[in-house]
């Protein structure tokens, strides 16, 4: 039977190496399990359980949501004009309800709560397993966030009605933010919350592409200080839908059509507030929208894996001039580039999810024990806890950046390598490549992830965290080898962010680009050289991947020091002045 974790030989592997125990055991640390019908005697056990789910999750992921998401792309989901409501497709509530039967709709609530309590880590596998088996299902599956939003920040009246019905999958949700005048510029948000004199909420205003707007659970960003017109003045509420909150129109897109894009109209809709006033922003969306960018990194991921086993079945099969394609070098090129890039983003995701279950952790307990922990003790976790935020706030943009261009690469390359039957609907290939063109839009773009990770790279968290990898001796000469590579991309790196600094704002924004990739390119190289320590096969990913990105890495911190600012200094003249005849 076909499943997309067995089948993965680069998740298992990466599921070995990845210190599981840790992570369980912090995970676990204070984590309320209630009246759960199973509890992990070990974390043995717990790591078991991990591998059980996935393997569930792989199997579904196989033989329920791939066969089913061609018809879903084809017909998608219903928009109820008369009543401003959206029927999902019936394959798409089929999919919904056989994730809901084995107990994966509350991946990573708590079980106290009914649900899995499962790492990020783990759950980032799950989701890339789901993505490759309809990217657009992935956008139910994947909004599980918002349950971990509301169990980190909500009262306890909410997180005990809302959250066993998440684990029950009762409900679905949608993080509700973008408006029409604000979509990556969310202090512009104008939506209202008001209170009555008995100090309810209500919400009245219209927002605009809300993934799963027709879910069950909103957390809604909304203005709550009318006097304040920046972030400042926003909270975080969160409502159900009803007959106050109507779905004005489904968007019409060009990919993701199993996923309902929605416009949504409140009409003093009910809602409660989540958390303290005027931090729905700073605070409460920030965290949401990490997660989400984790989240979408592992849906490129999920669609590039599928875009790449049907190039490499259709190389393998194809035959012109006597011989398969994929004997020709610049098909065979192209494969393999495609093979080594993909194990590069998952490398990155996965590192990624296993820094933000230590932030995660490290920071309730800090909470939750603050009387019991001693001076010491406090101390270290503080310390912990201010690192991981650092690298986190790096990371993150960092996985989503190179996630979605590489899906769109390789779903590119996909439809390149079947030719003129990958531009066909006879294939999934032209499928792939339209829905993995979402990925480097929404929760940020890409020209956004990039504003977000250069400071890492020019404050110094990128150096200091490379330099500890540069610290590892190999006993391989070749390995040994391909690290000094990476120093020497590391030196460049630096030496381009300095020069950079010397110059305005306005440049480094510039070349920020320049200098995020290669740093992406620097850590990826890192991680595969550590991957190559466990696995044979992995050397020779590692070679090719360090050899084939120095040399970019070198053109971009040339650019990046080259200090030519023609694009916007001469603007005008190169794009011709608007508007344009």
């Amino acid at each position: 039977m076909p499943n997309f974790f067995i089948d993965n030989n680069d998740i298992q592997f990466l599921f070995d190496y990845f210190n599981l125990h840790e992570i369980a055991e912090i995970q676990e640390r204070e984590t309320p399990n209630g009246n759960a019908d199973y509890v992990p005697e070990s974390l043995d056990d717990m790591i078991d359980n991990y591998r059980r789910i996935l393997t569930i999750c792989g199997e579904i992921a196989a033989e329920t949501l791939a066969p089913s998401a061609e018809q879903v792309d084809a017909e998608g989901n219903t928009h109820n004009a008369e009543n401003g409501t959206v029927t999902y497709h019936p394959l798409v509530q089929k999919n919904i309800d056989r994730l809901t039967q084995a107990d994966m709709m509350g991946f990573t609530i708590p079980r106290k709560y009914g649900g899995l309590n499962c790492p990020i880590l783990i759950y980032t596998m799950a989701t890339e397993m789901v993505a490759r088996g309809d990217c657009s299902f992935m956008n139910m599956f994947g909004l599980q966030g918002i349950a971990d939003t509301i169990y980190a920040f909500a009262s306890d009246e909410i997180k005990d009605d809302t959250l066993p019905r998440f684990s029950r999958g009762e409900v679905t949700g949608a993080m509700v933010l973008t408006e029409p005048d604000a979509g990556s510029d969310l202090q512009a948000v104008k939506l209202r919350a008001d209170q009555d004199a008995n100090g309810n909420w209500y919400l009245n205003g219209v927002k605009r592409f809300i993934t799963n707007g027709c879910g069950e659970i909103l957390l809604v960003l909304a203005r709550t200080e009318h006097e304040i017109s920046d972030g400042r003045g926003l909270s975080l509420l969160i409502c159900e839908r009803g007959p106050t909150v109507k779905v004005r129109a489904l968007e019409k897109k060009l990919g993701i059509h199993g996923s309902p894009t929605c416009e949504l109209v409140f009409e003093n809709t009910p809602a409660k507030l989540i958390g303290e006033r005027q931090r729905g922003l700073i605070t409460y969306v920030l965290a949401l929208m990490n997660g989400a960018r984790l989240g979408i990194a592992a849906q490129g991921l999920g669609v590039a894996e599928a875009a790449y086993r049907l190039a490499r079945i259709y190389a393998h099969t194809r035959e012109q001039f006597g011989a398969p394609i994929e004997r020709l070098a610049p098909v065979a090129d192209m494969v393999v580039d495609m093979k080594i890039k993909i194990e590069a983003v998952r490398a990155l995701t996965y590192e990624t999810a296993r820094v933000c279950d230590l932030e995660n952790n490290v920071n309730r307990l800090l909470e939750r024990n603050q009387d019991a922990l001693g001076e010491a003790e406090k101390k270290d976790f503080k310390q912990r806890s201010r690192t991981y935020k650092r690298l986190n706030a790096m990371l993150t943009p960092m996985s989503k950046l190179y996630s979605g261009e590489t899906s769109i690469e390789v779903a590119g390359k996909c439809v390149q390598v079947l030719g003129g039957s990958g531009y066909l609907k006879d294939y999934p290939a032209e499928r792939y490549l339209r829905d993995a063109r979402i990925t480097t839009i929404y929760e940020g773009t890409s020209q956004l992830q990039v504003v977000a990770a250069i400071r890492g790279v020019t404050s110094g968290v990128f150096a200091g965290y490379v330099e500890e990898f540069e610290k590892k001796t190999y006993q391989d000469e070749q390995l040994e080898a391909l690290k000094k590579d990476l120093v020497a991309a590391r030196e460049e790196i630096v030496s381009a962010v300095e020069y950079a600094k010397t110059k305005s704002g306005a440049y480094v924004e510039l070349v920020a680009r320049y200098l995020v990739e290669s740093a992406i390119y620097t850590l990826c190289g890192h991680y595969l050289l550590g991957h190559a320590t466990k696995c044979e096969r992995k050397k020779q990913v590692a070679n090719l991947y360090i050899t084939k990105h120095k040399p970019i890495i070198t053109m971009n911190c040339t650019q990046s020091k080259s200090g030519n600012t023609q694009s916007i200094d001469n603007y005008e003249q190169i794009a011709e002045p608007f508007p344009m005849v």
